[in-house]
């Protein structure tokens, strides 16, 4: 999907905000988000679902829990799928496109996928049964100050870094870096995915460069996804996907996402094969 913001302004504006102002979002704004999440779409072909969630209207909000996380937030937004191949990769990219959209409003959010409480914001947001509901998000405008648990957290996932390029991308193969000079009009797409969000800051997306063409692969932590019903990580792919696609988009460059151009290379250990973007 295209977009009508700066991808590079929102991506670096974008950061988990986990302490919320209590100045109200303006009835504008909320009517904007809301219209552009129902013009969401993405390039799997999946169906998400969005929920909203408004503390204001709720007599029990103060019983939601976020394990302490995420402190003064009043809204929420929700996605729900069906459990199916390349869903939970829609859904991060269309809960990233989302987020970036927040942040280029000046509006804070926070991917929550692990630290709330599952059954509680279901039930307060009306998630039908059998729906997997993988992931929320507080929205509204960032406090002043950050929280101490919330800069102890920053500090432990190591929020504000990212891996270099040679961790990620890579040329023909998995043994061969890829420079930003070797990578031409595709710098800037990979560059973009370099500083996107992910589960616990552990960026899992690697990218093969072959004739032009990128290929996304996961590289799955073992036993990270355990406490889940599904690959988690699945979704950080999705982020980065969405990433790439918005900021290829922006400059012109033509092409489209294929998950059946597996180039057949060989894979490091606990490397997965995700999706190719192929030039057009």
């Amino acid at each position: 999907m295209k977009v009508d913001f700066n991808i590079e302004d929102a991506v670096r504006k974008r950061y988990s905000v986990r302490n919320y102002d209590d100045r109200e979002i303006e009835a504008e704004k909320r009517d904007m988000i809301e219209a552009f999440i129902s013009g969401l779409d993405n390039p799997f072909g999946k169906n998400i679902n969005f929920h909203y969630l408004d503390g204001n209207d709720m007599k029990d909000a103060e019983k939601l829990g976020t394990y302490g996380v995420i402190k003064g937030a009043r809204q929420y937004i929700g996605t729900t799928i069906k459990l199916e191949e390349m869903a939970l990769e829609a859904l991060g990219y269309e809960f990233e496109v989302m987020i970036l959209y927040l942040a280029h409003l000046g509006i804070g959010t926070c991917w929550l996928g692990g630290t709330f409480d599952r059954k509680g914001f279901a039930e307060a947001m009306k998630v039908n049964e059998g729906d997997l509901f993988p992931v929320i998000t507080p929205y509204g405008y960032a406090a002043g100050k950050k929280h101490i648990k919330e800069m102890a957290m920053r500090k432990v996932i190591k929020a504000d870094q990212r891996k270099p390029w040679k961790d990620m991308f890579f040329k023909g193969d998995f043994s061969t870096p890829l420079t930003e000079e070797e990578a031409g009009d595709l710098a800037f797409p990979l560059e973009m995915v370099r500083l996107g969000p992910s589960a616990s800051n552990k960026q899992p997306w690697r990218i093969v460069v072959l004739d032009g063409e990128a290929h996304f692969y996961e590289d799955r932590e073992p036993g990270y996804s355990d406490r889940f019903p599904y690959d988690i990580q699945r979704v950080d792919m999705g982020i980065a996907a969405a990433h790439f696609d918005l900021s290829v988009q922006e400059k012109g460059i033509k092409g489209y996402f294929d998950s059946k151009s597996d180039p057949g290379i060989a894979l490091p250990e606990n490397m997965e094969y995700v999706i190719s973007w192929i030039r057009e």
